[in-house]
């Protein structure tokens, strides 16, 4: 598959709402508890500093997202925070690996100089790999800091990348 990330544009938010919720349904990742329908959907998006869809460039058919948005504001402004989600079916294809590129340029191209990841699941494995094999360091650990949906709490890693 030939993927492409560009803007979201209205006509994806069907998709990236499915994909997102998704995420947030399965509980082991995201920190949101509420899924999204397309009203709300769009007005998250549209509050990020950027939301990138991965798309099949064939077909255009989303296949994954990501939100960048300031991490802070006034003197630590310069940090932004960043989030994926790939569609299900097609994790393990290097989607995720395509939308964490995109995020550190584009991160670099709207004036951020850091990109931050406050709470990385430590179960989370293949995305602590994956970043780590990007450039990522990891800060520490906090005991307990992810409630999975399935109430059992989890330890959390904090990792940076200088932009």
């Amino acid at each position: 598959m030939n993927i492409e990330i560009r803007a979201c544009e209205r006509e994806d938010l069907p998709a990236a709402c499915a994909i997102w919720n998704r995420v947030v349904e399965d509980g082991v990742a995201f920190p949101q508890m509420e899924a999204l329908d397309e009203d709300s959907g769009g007005s998250f998006f549209a509050q990020q500093s950027f939301t990138g869809v991965a798309a099949d460039a064939e077909t255009g058919q989303v296949v994954g997202l990501y939100i960048l948005h300031p991490n802070n504001v006034g003197r630590c402004g310069h940090i932004c925070n960043a989030s994926y989600a790939v569609r299900a079916d097609l994790r393990g294809q290097h989607i995720g690996e395509a939308l964490v590129r995109h995020s550190l340029t584009k991160g670099r191209e709207l004036g951020f100089r850091v990109l931050q990841f406050n709470a990385v699941v430590c179960s989370n494995v293949h995305a602590l790999r994956l970043y780590e094999k990007l450039g990522f360091v990891r800060l520490g650990v906090v005991p307990g800091g992810f409630l999975r949906k399935d109430g059992v709490y989890e330890d959390i890693t904090l990792m940076y990348h200088t932009l």
